[in-house]
């Protein structure tokens, strides 16, 4: 009787997924449910991400004693983003969305607890190997944009992509300002005040993972996947509609536009705190310089994700070379006692990453075929995480060696880059399925 029943159940569990293939009514009410679910998440997921943007590198300054190594900490927790963005990406492929990104939220949460307990007992390794294990919130939160790109249809992807990235605002914005709240809250209970928003961190992160599990169904990987599965012809009325073919030119020039914009505001972000704190800044003002930084990351994509629609991948891709050059400039000459040009600088920076993400994002999923897509996108999210990684750990050797001024403005050349070869490689580019807003 049991096992009727299980079957039984399992029979109207299989009818409600098929009922999605085609109702267009369905589809696009399965898609704003998958948006506004994810864009929950993310506002869990950017005030996890934020802590270790704020107080990584004066955690480890404070533990090691020295500045050279400052940049280490943001090197390891985007090295572990690397590989849990190949984790979740693979896991997502073959499970879904809702296991990858749940997985991955919760090991970023088991991470920053260890940050806490190595900074409590003073351990640099424990420290380290955290950093490390804490990093998978970062790739998840990133992974999360794609999660409403996967019933989008053609038109709106770029869209989707900025909803879910503007929730992440309100989580990373409020972040970096409660530093010293949390920073007093761990005295209070016995633990360094610099990690106290690890401590934030934490329960971000498993908030965003419970989040997902308990609501991100029917996944909507799975019901794409399916939908193409049918291999039928799709109605004139149709909301969702996929293609198995995969633009490989266009993949490439995806990932070299997040790769190249990752380096750079990595490399600068890194060390501004540094930056600040030698020209007597304190962490309240540290804290109010990266908020500006990480909203400007994550507020414009709503506006981002219509102009990338509307204007066109390639030109998007430009103006944020544009921006982080101008970004970089800035950053170099401001006076270091100057706290309003370096939150310009900074938003710039964080307002040039948001350009080439959004551009970059749209040009993968334009890309990609729906049945390798996850894991592609985890593929190339690990070259974005290591792009960062590098970026980190040089920016501390950098600025040791010589100075925050020749780190930005290396940071400005680079970005410069970004225009002729999105322009080169576009030029080349056969029009995927003939759209024009490539």
């Amino acid at each position: 009787m049991l096992h009727k029943d299980s079957v039984e159940a399992l029979d109207d569990q299989t009818a409600s997924l098929q009922s999605y293939i085609r109702s267009s009514e369905k589809q696009k009410a399965l898609y704003r449910r998958t948006l506004f679910v994810v864009s929950i998440s993310q506002i869990f997921g950017g005030a996890g991400l934020a802590a270790g943007v704020t107080v990584g590198a004066l955690l480890a300054q404070q533990m090691l004693g020295t500045d050279a190594f400052a940049g280490i900490p943001s090197a390891l927790f985007t090295l572990g983003s690397a590989g849990a963005a190949l984790f979740v990406g693979r896991l997502s492929q073959r499970y879904g969305r809702r296991i990858g990104l749940t997985a991955g939220f919760m090991i970023g949460g088991l991470g920053a607890i260890g940050v806490i307990i190595g900074a409590i007992i003073n351990s640099i390794f424990l420290l380290f190997t955290s950093l490390l294990v804490y990093g998978a919130g970062t790739a998840t939160n990133l992974q999360a944009r794609y999660a409403g790109t996967d019933l989008a249809n053609s038109k709106q992807r770029a869209t989707a992509i900025s909803i879910t990235m503007v929730f992440t605002t309100f989580g990373a914005v409020a972040g970096p300002n409660l530093v010293n709240v949390m920073g007093n809250f761990a005295l209070s209970v016995g633990v360094p005040s610099l990690a106290g928003p690890f401590i934030l961190a934490a329960a971000a992160y498993i908030l965003a993972g419970v989040v997902l599990f308990l609501m991100l169904r029917p996944d909507p990987l799975v019901i794409a996947r399916m939908i193409v599965a049918t291999n039928q012809e799709p109605s004139d009325n149709a909301h969702f509609t996929a293609t198995e073919n995969t633009d490989k030119r266009g993949i490439i020039v995806g990932a070299t536009i997040m790769v190249l914009t990752q380096i750079v505001m990595v490399a600068i972000m890194t060390m501004t705190p540094v930056h600040m704190r030698h020209h007597g800044h304190g962490l309240g003002a540290v804290g109010l310089v990266i908020g500006f930084h990480i909203g400007a990351m994550y507020l414009p994509s709503l506006v981002t994700g219509i102009l990338v629609d509307k204007l066109g991948r390639t030109a998007m891709a430009i103006t944020s070379g544009t921006t982080l050059l101008l970004a970089g400039l800035i950053a170099a000459f401001a006076p270091g006692d100057s706290m309003v040009i370096l939150v310009i600088a900074l938003s710039l920076l964080g307002l040039g990453w948001n350009f080439g993400l959004i551009s970059g994002t749209a040009l993968i999923v334009d890309s990609t075929a729906i049945s390798t897509r996850a894991k592609t996108q985890g593929t190339v999210d690990v070259l974005i995480a290591l792009s960062g990684a590098v970026g980190g750990a040089l920016s501390g050797m950098v600025v040791a060696g010589s100075s925050y001024t020749a780190l930005s403005i290396a940071g400005a050349v680079l970005s410069l880059l970004l225009i002729p070869i999105v322009i080169w490689i576009g030029r080349n580019q056969t029009k995927f399925n003939k759209r024009k807003n490539y």
